[in-house]
């Protein structure tokens, strides 16, 4: 295993095949998943016998947010990734070449990788929130920068393997791949002024200053640059304000319903406590209807047992005034 850079570890040996496939898997888990699973690895290839694979996978540095997001579009969303690449290197070419149409090839290329870099910078915002981060205007800047950088350099870090944010080259270093080895060269080997080369002096002389002319298409190329980041970020803190706006309608959306239920319910409750008093005062009067149900019967035995009696009574009485008229 070695480093290519201090951001990134590269596992590079062909009898290392599965080990290698086993580590990218480790950079496309979910972050929070990422140092359990690397320390199980360790701990397996440990029990395996091989003790220093497992050391050196005890090395690999959980991600940061932001790199972890420009993995996973490299892991998930190849195809847009690989056309930044692909306009990466048409502006490296562009800046390389000598031919005089070489700045607008740039500009064109720069265009692509614009428009590349916000292609990427929306499925970054949404990767972030479905892996459970924030889409921060901040985040999305370190990503977008990042994408700028491994897009601008040929021999970079390893892709889909980043741990931390890469820089993009500076204006020196943009300025010294445009130039070449011609300024050194000129510094180097300074041509030699003799009186036969006066008339050759004077008109080189009056020539444009070539170099000059080249630094002007880099400050012109690096300017191009820092407007793709300023529109990438323009376009990033838009998106973040219409999402904001949105989340902050939905939110005052469900305000208002919320009110509205607590209305309803405040509604259903009386209404309930209101049929509850009317049903526990039916109750009570057909708990007192029965009462009286059973008054009334009772009252009604009692009148019936009294007729029986007068009945009796009377029928004693007819029975003993038909005996006596008969003596």
């Amino acid at each position: 295993m070695k480093r290519n850079d201090s951001n990134v570890v590269d596992i590079g040996s062909a009898g290392r095949a599965k080990l290698n496939d086993e580590v990218d898997q480790l950079f496309q888990l979910p972050l929070a998943e990422f140092t359990d699973a690397r320390n199980a690895l360790a701990k397996r290839l440990k029990a395996n016998g091989r003790a220093n694979d497992a050391d050196l996978v005890k090395t690999l540095t959980k991600p940061s947010v932001s790199a972890w997001t420009v993995n996973q579009l490299y892991w998930q969303h190849r195809d847009a990734f690989d056309e930044l690449l692909a306009a990466g290197q048409r502006v490296r070419q562009a800046q390389a070449s000598g031919a005089a149409s070489r700045l607008a090839e740039m500009r064109q290329a720069l265009d692509a990788r614009r428009e590349s870099l916000v292609q990427l910078s929306d499925l970054a915002s949404s990767l972030l929130s479905d892996g459970g981060h924030n889409p921060s205007p901040d985040t999305i800047r370190r990503i977008t920068t990042t994408l700028e950088a491994v897009s601008a350099i040929s021999d970079g870090p390893t892709l889909g393997r980043l741990t931390q944010d890469v820089d993009p080259p500076g204006f020196e270093s943009l300025v010294s791949f445009m130039a070449g080895t011609g300024t050194t060269k000129a510094a180097q080997k300074p041509e030699r002024v003799t009186a036969s080369k006066t008339a050759s002096a004077a008109k080189l002389e009056a020539k444009p200053d070539r170099e000059a002319q080249r630094l002007e298409e880099v400050r012109q190329a690096t300017i191009a640059a820092a407007k793709i980041s300023l529109q990438v970020a323009k376009k990033s803190l838009a998106d973040r304000r219409a999402r904001s706006q949105s989340v902050e309608s939905a939110r005052k959306k469900a305000v208002v319903e919320a009110k509205q239920a607590e209305k309803q319910l405040r509604e259903a409750e009386e209404r309930f406590k209101k049929a509850n008093a009317a049903s526990k005062a039916a109750t009570e009067r057909a708990e007192s209807m029965a009462e009286e149900a059973a008054d009334a019967i009772e009252a009604v035995e009692e009148a019936k047992r009294a007729v029986e009696s007068a009945s009796k009574e009377l029928e004693s009485l007819f029975r003993g005034a038909f005996v006596a008229s008969n003596t």
